[in-house]
């Protein structure tokens, strides 16, 4: 069985979808699968992913939903979990592969733009997905970005992994229930590059109000946003 399952759910993504395969196949790690998770993709997603990794279908809605069902289909001790317009950098797999060790359940590294893009945009992936994480797991509440993370199967398994209703915040959601049972590791070199086409498409003030918002109706009802809509 492979060391690590990489699970990457989708939805009539033939327009990025290749960017987390042909990052997996320059991967210098090669103890790994790859599982896409189709929501029912009506364009060429499947027939893309099929060239390159095992394709399973949940068409059931929920991006925590077709985490769970790849997970269920994984043979790895280790999950990592990236998103369709994600691309893994060369080290990502060999960094997560040695990071469990001495109680560690759980790793994370940086998220940077894909495309090209202004300074401000660019500072703000850092400051969010570097500094806030960074801060988040050093104070012992980890707030894991659901985009690029990895975490022991016994441990996903123990808290009975995503919370399927919910549509947004199903990963800070997992980090809340997961503290309790291990240590969540930061690694630098764990890097991804994800899409800013929801930031492009909306603007900067609309996206971090949203995010902003959802993220204080979580902490105070456990609840969050399900209408976060398609951005293609």
């Amino acid at each position: 069985m492979p060391k690590i399952s990489v699970i990457i759910p989708a939805f009539n993504e033939e327009k990025y979808i290749r960017y987390p395969l042909d990052g997996l196949k320059r991967q210098s790690f090669r103890d790994f699968e790859t599982i896409v998770v189709d929501g029912g993709s009506k364009d060429r997603t499947r027939n893309i992913a099929k060239r390159y990794a095992r394709v399973i279908i949940e068409k059931k809605p929920g991006i925590g939903r077709a985490r769970n069902a790849g997970a269920r289909a994984a043979g790895g001790d280790i999950l990592v979990f990236l998103d369709s317009d994600t691309k893994p950098s060369k080290g990502l797999l060999k960094a997560y592969s040695s990071a469990f060790s001495d109680g560690f359940i759980a790793a994370t590294g940086p998220i940077y733009p894909l495309e090209k893009t202004s300074v401000g945009i660019s500072l703000g992936y850092k400051l969010v997905s570097r500094v806030v994480v960074k801060l988040s797991i050093a104070i012992g509440i980890p707030t894991i970005i659901g985009s690029n993370f990895a975490i022991l199967r016994s441990a996903f398994e123990s808290v009975h992994g995503f919370n399927p209703n919910l549509m947004t915040y199903e990963d800070w959601d997992l980090s809340s229930r997961i503290k309790g049972h291990g240590k969540v590791k930061f690694i630098n070199e764990a890097y991804v590059y994800a899409s800013i086409r929801r930031v492009a498409a909306w603007g900067i003030a609309k996206y971090f109000a949203y995010h902003l918002g959802n993220a204080l109706r979580y902490m105070f009802t456990k609840k969050a946003k399900s209408d976060y809509g398609y951005v293609r």
